[in-house]
């Protein structure tokens, strides 16, 4: 029993610890607390992909009382620990978001212009902002061709959960 009680408290304690270095990063005036518009990023780097809805949900419990733009890191861990234990917000799978971009690509090539990916992602479902966009075909985008080729964006862009 002691064992199971250790190997809980060393999974919270490397969650805090991981938390706590991704809080710290943004943390610029080292007064632990973050810009709200930093809170978004932070929960991305700790491997979790909310949606808008979901972010501001999180962002409403842990901002004061009286919004001030800052959130302090005393609400974020408890918040995000819990997030973090449950595995909320975790990334679609690979094979899931391939077959997304397959059926964008009804010729099978393989391959999507950068203007009809962006017509998707900024018109339909929840869309992206032409920022978002920007920065998402800068990573995407094959130089040469000029086109997205998705088979190998799609394992740049998963997280292996075994490592």
């Amino acid at each position: 029993m002691a064992d199971e009680k250790d190997s809980a408290e060393a999974i919270v304690s490397d969650v805090h610890k991981k938390i706590t270095e991704a809080f710290d990063v943004f943390d610029h005036g080292f007064n632990k607390t973050v810009d709200v518009r930093e809170i978004g990023t932070i929960i991305r780097s700790l491997g979790c992909f909310p949606t808008e809805g979901e972010l501001h949900d999180v962002i409403a419990e842990i901002e004061e009382e009286e919004p001030t733009g800052y959130v302090r890191f005393e609400k974020f861990l408890p918040s995000m620990t819990k997030v973090l234990m449950e595995r909320r917000f975790r990334p679609i799978p690979e094979d899931l978001l391939l077959q997304a971009f397959e059926v964008l690509d009804q010729q099978k090539k393989g391959y999507l212009e950068p203007e009809k990916l962006t017509k998707y992602m900024t018109q339909e479902g929840e869309p992206f902002t032409q920022e978002e966009m920007d920065e998402m075909l800068s990573a995407a985008r094959d130089p040469d061709k000029d086109v997205v080729f998705y088979k190998d964006f799609v394992s740049m862009m998963t997280v292996d959960d075994n490592r």
